[in-house]
């Protein structure tokens, strides 16, 4: 999944003499909290909805007034995404940089943008829970072919894999979490132990007392 496919667009964009009153109402109406700042047809910031409340706070050590340019206020020369980025990579980019939304840029115009909701969105998307599944999860060795007979196990069983998503567990093996295309996955986990794979969850089910 990339970029272009999650992003938002045309992107609400603002101009660098809006003003921080006109900037706030057309986050309210078009219910976003971030704004990129556009000088022309140039990309010159980015305006959150936190930056317009603390810049006007009474609390503020030095409060501006709702007439005052977002320009003030705004990020410069803010964080970009390509439409051709992965989306794990612009995730990657938000979380290393702390920040909420990467505007993207098409041949240096804006051509949309996403936010941290829009990779939830696709997280969720990718992981499969956007469709009616089973979640399992196997700690496999890291070697070659493992992953393999894992997904022949259910191919065999005439059963979709509708995502994998695999981390280190230790430096021999690997978790594997997977969506399978049915909700019935004690039985399947209890197959898969038949079968000599180590299953995390669903665990295993106590033996009656």
């Amino acid at each position: 999944m990339l970029v272009r496919d999650i992003m938002r667009r045309p992107a609400i964009a603002v101009s660098s003499e809006t003003t921080l009153e006109e900037a706030y109402r057309t986050m309210q109406r078009e219910s976003i909290r971030h704004l990129p700042v556009q000088q022309g047809d140039r990309l010159v910031g980015v305006v959150t909805d936190r930056d317009l409340r603390l810049a006007t706070s009474a609390l503020s050590p030095a409060p501006l007034s709702p007439g005052r340019p977002v320009s003030e206020v705004m990020t410069r020369n803010p964080q970009t995404a390509d439409p051709e980025d992965a989306v794990e990579d612009a995730a990657r980019t938000m979380r290393r940089k702390k920040i909420g939304c990467l505007p993207v840029l098409e041949g240096g115009q804006l051509a949309g943008i996403i936010t941290g909701l829009d990779l939830l969105d696709a997280i969720l998307k990718m992981t499969g829970v956007d469709k009616p599944s089973g979640r399992i999860e196997v700690r496999l060795a890291d070697r070659p072919g493992e992953l393999a007979r894992l997904t022949g196990f259910f191919g065999g069983r005439g059963l979709d894999v509708h995502s994998i998503l695999t981390h280190p567990d230790s430096a021999t093996s690997a978790r594997v979490v997977l969506r399978v295309g049915s909700i019935e996955t004690r039985p399947l986990a209890e197959e898969l132990r038949g079968s000599g794979f180590d299953v995390v969850w669903p665990p295993e089910k106590p033996w009656p007392r």
